[in-house]
């Protein structure tokens, strides 16, 4: 039998997953750039602003590709619901740090924040889920502990931005994995969950402090499609592509948000940054050479059991 011709039905949802993945990475990698323009508004308010614009674009966007049914069914789930509210408030806050190093000119945090993100999870799984690492799996978590103890002791501070996005975009990670939630409702019942802080907030606090001027509410109403946007299109490279292939776009939005920190905005790169983040690479190269190598090893397996299966029935 002739192989499949290079234009059959799975290289091109491949080609298709590939180009979503690359574009939702490269938006994330770029983001500094739309929060930026807000920089002047106080970080909460920003934050009030995306939840009620993003939950806006979510429901709408259920509107169009309606999904009622796992909804209700998520909305009848006790348990289902209380998980949303612990990844709520663990998005919260990763938004949140998110928008204030932005508005600090931090930048370089949240590059490193989103670095460390992959062996925060891997932390997470051993602690949470009893998961044993792999020897590599340990190394590598090691390397990164050294590369932010290098940058804490060459800052004279833990960078707590950083990590707090990085512990809290992981244990965000493990909760939505948990609780088996399609992307989309769970993101819009997460949002709506924040909709009354957000409008409570606005409603004491307003911006009082920093009145905003016409073009400050259109750029703010635009946060619902910059946040909404690459989501759909990561929805879209999931479906379509293997998570190998995902585990190495995610490195883009840090590499991306490292670029525009040190080269557009000049923020401080200096010697112990150097080394410390040399470690944090190296630690990233490892483990993902390893998970590299066990999932070949997994795929190995499985084809090896398959394979006599296949045969009988010929």
């Amino acid at each position: 039998m002739n192989a499949p011709p290079a234009t059959s039905p799975t290289h091109r949802d491949a080609r298709i997953g590939l180009a979503y993945g690359i574009a939702a990475y490269v938006w994330w990698g770029l983001i500094p750039i739309y929060f930026k323009f807000v920089a002047h508004i106080p970080a909460l308010g920003v934050l009030a602003h995306r939840i009620l614009w993003s939950f806006g674009f979510f429901v709408t966007l259920l509107l169009v590709r309606p999904q009622w049914k796992d909804l209700r069914d998520v909305l009848r789930h006790r348990k289902t619901l209380l998980m949303l509210a612990a990844s709520t408030v663990l998005l919260a806050g990763n938004w949140g740090a998110f928008i204030y190093a932005v508005s600090k000119n931090a930048v370089l945090q949240t590059s490193l924040g989103y670095f460390i993100v992959p062996l925060v999870s891997v932390a997470l799984a051993v602690i949470v889920l009893k998961e044993r690492l792999r020897p590599w799996q340990m190394i590598s978590v090691m390397l990164a502990v050294v590369g932010v103890a290098v940058i804490t002791y060459g800052r004279g501070m833990l960078p707590w931005i950083s990590m707090v996005m990085a512990i809290s975009w992981g244990g965000y990670s493990l909760v939505r994995k948990v609780a088996h939630v399609t992307p989309l409702v769970g993101v819009t019942i997460e949002t709506a969950m924040l909709v009354p802080v957000a409008i409570a907030y606005l409603a004491l606090v307003g911006t009082s402090s920093h009145p905003l001027a016409g073009k400050d509410y259109g750029i703010l109403a635009l946060s619902g499609i910059v946040t909404g946007l690459p989501l759909l299109w990561f929805t879209a490279a999931a479906r379509r592509l293997r998570l190998t292939t995902l585990g190495f776009l995610q490195y883009g939005a840090p590499i991306g948000q490292f670029l525009l920190a040190v080269f557009a905005y000049g923020e401080p790169f200096g010697t112990w940054n150097l080394i410390g983040f040399a470690f944090i690479w190296g630690a990233l190269a490892l483990y993902t050479i390893d998970s590299l190598r066990a999932y070949r090893a997994t795929t190995a397996r499985r084809a090896a059991v398959e394979e006599p299966a296949v045969i009988a029935e010929i």
